[in-house]
């Protein structure tokens, strides 16, 4: 168990972040009257907050943390690059030796033929940049109507306008007036919660079919491109049936639309493979990156972009559109010492055999547990469906037991996250089976504490 806060430095940071910060994803009625956990040291697959809590990561940051924290490599990468060029823009026909390496870099490891990379500084800009390119790229091939992105309900593209439109979350849209003009979303392949009365292979074609079902509806002259992540992340770890990407590719092959896998959480080696789209044997014309990428240590996104793409921008004159930090030095300097990591030390072998198997068999022993309805994950991703009754998939309606396990976790020495009724992890890439036996055990103790609460 957690110790109640004794430190007075704690209360004084909580009193700053009540009198001052504006956290994202908050209710401030909420945090200020309970004041934010302070975290204050990390090291591996473990965070230390301002009381002396040792706590075990299992969301990696927020996805990101793929090589663990304490890498001194990477603090020693950026500490080099600060003191040699700290800064420069990449715009004006200039450019630096990190963005330029790291792009090559980049290009030899992402799927045949993408071999162009545009920078930002978040996934979020990487997909705006995303909706931009692509309605320029049409523009180009002279089919300016081609400006319609379809995605999908309760994915998650960021929370940028454009990022915020393409993502499928209905509590987002109602904050700004969202999503914006031309972007349509069909239904997700949630067979848990979505499937019904449907085998998961029968509700993952049908959910495929709702993207052909879309581009008639809006008309294939006016698609621009179709948007997923392989697997969808903040929207509670939602892993397509088997039959889902192979009849979206037969769709996609039908129609002249492009596709986008945006890769901010399964790339650079979540899936057990250097991206989703390798995992699954998709063929995106367009990838959105971040998070992995720098592990998280420096802020940077981007997009991939395939010669296909590149070839109609080449002689297209300006694209304009670009940020202050695009291609930070720094920031590139990192995730080249952070990939550096990720083959040299075989990380990304090592979750594909050895420890996402393991990860995997430990979760799924949590399905015998009264309150667990689904275990489902692949590589290192996982969630955990919280329900009342496990043959109908009913849920405890208004109770919140996702943020009663989530408060159970965090008070015994474990992030999960909740999304709804749903807990989901994502550790870090290089998490030891031994941390995973801790993982699933804390897990368990939360369960059996949240069904307590949630029986009282």
């Amino acid at each position: 168990m957690t110790t109640p806060n004794t430190n007075p430095q704690t209360q004084q940071w909580q009193a700053m972040s009540r009198d001052h910060h504006l956290a994202p994803f908050s209710d401030y009625q909420q945090l200020s009257d309970t004041g934010p956990r302070i975290i204050t040291n990390a090291d591996g697959v473990y965070l230390w907050d301002s009381e002396g809590n040792k706590i075990l990561d299992g969301m990696a940051g927020l996805w990101c943390v793929a090589i663990g924290y304490g890498r001194d490599e990477l603090a020693d990468a950026a500490s080099k690059q600060m003191k040699q060029l700290p800064f420069y823009n990449t715009f004006f026909m200039t450019a630096h030796p990190p963005v330029l390496e790291l792009a090559k870099t980049i290009a030899e490891i992402a799927p045949e033929g993408m071999n162009h990379v545009f920078f930002t500084g978040s996934g979020s800009e990487g997909n705006d940049t995303m909706l931009r390119m692509v309605r320029h790229y049409w523009a180009l091939k002279g089919q300016p109507n081609k400006k319609v992105i379809i995605s999908r309900i309760n994915g998650y593209h960021g929370s940028t306008v454009a990022g915020a439109s393409l993502g499928g979350m209905q509590g987002m849209h109602e904050q700004g007036d969202l999503p914006i003009p031309g972007i349509v979303h069909i239904p997700q392949p949630y067979w848990f919660g979505e499937g019904g009365d449907m085998s998961p292979e029968q509700f993952g074609i049908w959910a495929a079919e709702q993207l052909e079902k879309k581009i008639l509806e809006v008309g294939e002259a006016n698609v621009a491109a179709f948007i997923a992540e392989p697997i969808q992340g903040a929207g509670g770890v939602i892993i397509p049936p088997d039959s889902y990407w192979p009849k979206i590719r037969e769709i996609l092959a039908k129609y002249d639309i492009l596709f986008v896998a945006d890769e901010v959480i399964c790339g650079f080696g979540r899936t057990g493979e250097w991206f989703g789209s390798d995992y699954y044997g998709n063929k995106p014309d367009l990838m959105t990156i971040a998070k992995g990428l720098t592990s998280g240590y420096i802020p940077m996104g981007g997009l991939i972009v395939s010669d296909k793409i590149f070839e109609v921008l080449k002689p297209g004159g300006d694209f304009n559109h670009g940020f202050t930090y695009s291609g930070h030095p720094v920031a590139a300097a990192v995730a080249l010492e952070n990939i550096r990591i990720l083959r040299d030390e075989k990380i990304i072998e090592r979750v594909r055999e050895e420890t996402a198997p393991y990860l995997q068999k430990r979760l799924r022993e949590l399905a015998d547990h009264p309150l667990v309805g689904e275990v489902r994950g692949l590589g290192m991703l996982g969630a955990i469906e919280l329900v009342k009754n496990k043959s109908s998939r009913t849920r405890y309606t208004d109770k919140g037991a996702g943020m009663i396990c989530r408060a159970h976790c965090f008070n015994n020495g474990l992030i999960m996250r909740a999304v709804g009724d749903t807990m989901i992890i994502a550790p870090p890439l290089v998490i030891s089976k031994s941390e995973i036996d801790e993982l699933v055990t804390k897990a368990r103790l939360c369960l059996d504490l949240t069904l307590q609460d949630l029986q009282a």
